[in-house]
Formats: C-alpha cells, structure tokens, sequence
C-alpha cells in the first residue's frame, strides 16, 4: 500500500479553462504576420491591445474590454511607427499607458484615452532613440515608475528613464547573439535574459555586470525563454538536441545542473511561459499549438508540477495575459489569456471550482497592485522595492490615472558617459551656471505653487475614489 503513489493535494488540480461565448471574442481583427516570437497581445483591467498588419508601417489596435463583437475596419489604430510594431507592453502603474518596440529601431510610450482611442494616435509621448537595429522587446520595470527596458536585434538592452526620454543604462557588450527574452525578477533588481548562443544570463544591470550564467540551457538550436520566479529561481523552456520541448527550473546561485528538467513533446513551435507570483503556477503556450499547458511550482521534488492542460481547436498566434486586478474574484478566475487567431481575439477564462461564493482568500493573496513603489531617479540611485500590494477582497476598482508628463532634459547638458565630446559641451555651460537670486526667488515660487496644486490633485483623488467606492456599495 506505502508503494502506491500519492496523489499530491494541491488546490490548483481541478483548475479549468473556458473559452468565452462568441459574442464575448473581438472579431474580424487583422492579426501581425511578423515571423516574430513575441505574444502580440497585451492586457490590463481597462484595456486589451493587438498588434495588427498595417500596410506602410506598424500599427496596434486599442480596445477597451468591453468593446467586443466585430470590430470596424475602420476602427482607429495606434499608428505612429514606420515600421512593423514587434512588441507592446502596459505599463503596470498606468492602465492609459503603453510602450511599442517596431522595426524601424524605435520605441514609442504612448498615452491611451481614458474610454479608447476616437481618432488614429499618431503622436506618442515620447520616442526613445538609441538602438541601431529592430526593437524586439520592450518591458517596463515592475516596481519603480517610468523606468522601461527595450532590447534589439543589436544584441543591446537599454534602460530609459521615460519621464525624461533618457538613455540611462546601455548593455551593449553582454550579448554576442540576438537576445530571445527579457524578464525583470520580482523588485526590478536583475533581470535574466536567453539568448541565441544557447545562454542564460543573470545580469545586474546598474551594476552592468552579469552575476550568474549558464551555457547550453538547453541543447537546442531553437528559440529559448527564462524568466524570474517570485523566490528568485529561474523557469526556462527551450528544446533538446533531439528537438523536444524542455522546460527547466533553475537556481542562479548555483546554475551546473537544473533543479527539475523535464521533456514535453515535439512540436516546434516556441513555448511562451505567463507566471502568476501568487499561485505560483506557470502557464505555457507554444506559438502554433491550440492548447496551454499549466504547472505548479513547489518546493518539493519534482518541483514543477503538472496540473491540466486547456485545449481548443485553433492554433495560437499568439497571447495576452491579465494582471491578477483584472480578473472576476467572485467567480474564482485565476488566470485570464486572450488568444490571439487569425482574425479574431478569444477570452479564455481559467477557473477553480469552488461551491461558496464567498472570497477565497487562499486562491487570492494579496497581488501587485498599480502603485509604483520607487520613483525612476530612486531606482536610477540603487534602491530596490518589491511591489505594493493590494487586496483584491472587494474586487479592484480601477482609480484615476495621471497622465504621462515627458520633461526632456537639454540634451546638451549630458551626453552619455563614454562619449568624450561631452566634456567639451559642459565647459562653457559651467559659466552660464552662475546663479542668479532673482531667478531663485521665482524658481522657488513657482515650486511652491506646484505643490500646492499636487497636493490639490491629491487630495481630489482621495474625494473621488472615496466617492467611486460608495456608488460601489449603492450599486451593490
């Protein structure tokens, strides 16, 4: 009897996936056919953007949730690239906010209306210049605001302090090869990258140094991911030198040998791993296939676990994943993906299925919620912060956001370090530094009427969504 196996308990074994009515899809979309391996889909409680063919440039479709059914061909897009848009990504402390990374070596932030776009968006925020070949990645930092990670097929990384449209950290020596994947660990102190020479790199990237490695993580010649887990370890998923799907857990500490390596299958198409950090459940989705696989990760040999897989009929082309504050806790969703076909967007909707209809609070500890802990110039100067997190006990209800406000610095006043004409530049602009206590006087005026005016807004803020949360319980 102590032979049999034991079935491991885990409240995650009977999680099932639906796919939502047809009503419920976003149809008649003109998904990218880029040969690119990026998930073309990004989601937030507000919003769901794809990125979608554009003849002459790159475009993405902006769509507030709601706006399901067929979507006019004249619908607006957000269209300011003049090449094809390779990734996009919201920013976690602005739902109206978004960065595109496209082929014509740009990346663009752009600022959403609050109810969706009426008009075509042309202009963004601000564009970032600094790559010299296609921008195949772009990530925002997850807990200090404004700070975004972009990586080309220049084998660079650059990470931009938004808020001024600069350049602060330029990885230009660490790759050899083209970098797969990108991914912040969970305070933004490291971030782990795969790339095509068959290595996992753990870099610190204020530091610019690269802290941990591992060569042939996979023997495969395809594609690879790695990303971060909550506790520090890092998932991978790649192919073996006999073209089978692996997935591999691994701790930067010591990276000789994997905690756990398991073999999938022989499709070929690139797994994409989406993580949520409060269940600790993995979810797979290869581009081309029409299932996702989920794991639970534990502590406990063999460590990644399989629980289920979803499967439907059509391929994938590619992905969309909600933050945690977007799903229905009332109805036990855990996980929301948006499926990407051919010409249509489908809500898939994983559930556990629970008899009470109160809360679980097992299933919903409290999740990253939409403040930033640190501000750019903070992270820039070394802090680290985890995430603030909220309690999704009453659902979320999505406050205001501010919007996105660029002060370029005079670009004069600091070219890059390493760029010696720059000393040449500053010399005069030391004399005209000389204060002058007329303009202090007024500098210090206009300061103060500034905060003045934020703590206003502040305050505001406060009136209103303490206004938001009655309507709530009215409504209730």
């Amino acid at each position: 009897d102590t032979m049999r196996r034991v079935v491991r308990q885990s409240k995650f074994r009977h999680v099932f996936g639906q796919a939502v009515k047809n009503d419920q899809c976003y149809d008649d979309i003109r998904v990218s056919r880029v040969t690119w391996d990026s998930s073309f889909c990004a989601v937030n409680p507000r919003f769901v953007a794809i990125i979608v063919d554009a003849s002459g440039g790159g475009a993405f479709l902006v769509l507030p949730l709601h706006k399901t059914g067929r979507i006019d061909k004249s619908y607006p897009t957000v269209c300011g690239h003049t090449g094809p848009v390779l990734d996009i990504d919201w920013c976690p402390h602005n739902d109206q906010v978004i960065a595109s990374g496209s082929e014509d070596c740009t990346v663009m932030v752009w600022q959403i209306p609050e109810n969706g776009l009426t008009l075509s968006l042309t202009e963004p925020v601000v564009v970032l210049e600094g790559h010299s070949k296609r921008v195949g990645i772009v990530a925002w930092h997850p807990t200090a605001r404004n700070v975004l990670l972009s990586a080309g097929c220049d084998n660079a990384i650059i990470i931009w302090n938004v808020g001024t449209g600069e350049a602060l950290i330029n990885l230009d020596d660490m790759h050899v090869d083209m970098i797969y994947n990108v991914s912040w660990n969970r305070n933004g102190s490291l971030i782990c990258t795969a790339s095509k020479d068959k290595k996992v790199r753990v870099i610190d990237p204020r530091k610019q140094e690269i802290v941990a490695e591992k060569e042939k993580t996979h023997e495969g010649a395809r594609p690879m991911r790695a990303i971060f887990l909550a506790d520090g370890n890092i998932f991978t998923t790649g192919f073996s030198r006999m073209s089978e799907r692996q997935l591999a857990l691994w701790n930067p500490k010591n990276m000789e040998e994997p905690i756990a390596l398991h073999e999938m299958d022989t499709s070929n198409g690139v797994l994409l791993p989406f993580y949520d950090p409060d269940t600790n459940i993995i979810y797979l989705c290869g581009k081309g296939d029409s299932s996702i696989r989920y794991f639970e990760i534990t502590d406990e040999s063999p460590y990644v676990h399989y629980l289920n897989t979803f499967s439907s009929k059509e391929p994938q082309r590619g992905m969309g994943f909600m933050p945690k504050r977007g799903l229905d806790v009332n109805k036990c969703e855990i996980a929301r993906f948006f499926k990407l076909h051919e010409r249509k967007c489908e809500p898939i909707i994983m559930t556990v299925p629970r008899k009470s209809d109160l809360f679980q609070d097992d299933l919903y500890p409290d999740t990253a919620g939409p403040e930033a802990a640190l501000e750019a110039e903070e992270w820039f100067e070394g802090k680290n912060a985890d995430p603030l997190l909220i309690s999704l006990k009453h659902g979320y209800i999505p406050g205001k956001n501010r919007d996105l406000k660029v002060v370029k610095k005079n670009i004069l006043d600091n070219k890059p370090a390493g760029n010696k004409k720059s000393d040449l530049i500053n010399a005069p602009k030391k004399a005209a530094d000389a204060s002058n206590p007329q303009n202090d006087a007024k500098l210090d005026e206009i300061l103060k009427e500034l905060k003045s005016i934020k703590d206003m807004i502040s305050n505001q803020d406060e009136r209103i969504s303490k206004l938001e949360q009655q309507m709530a319980k009215i409504a209730d």
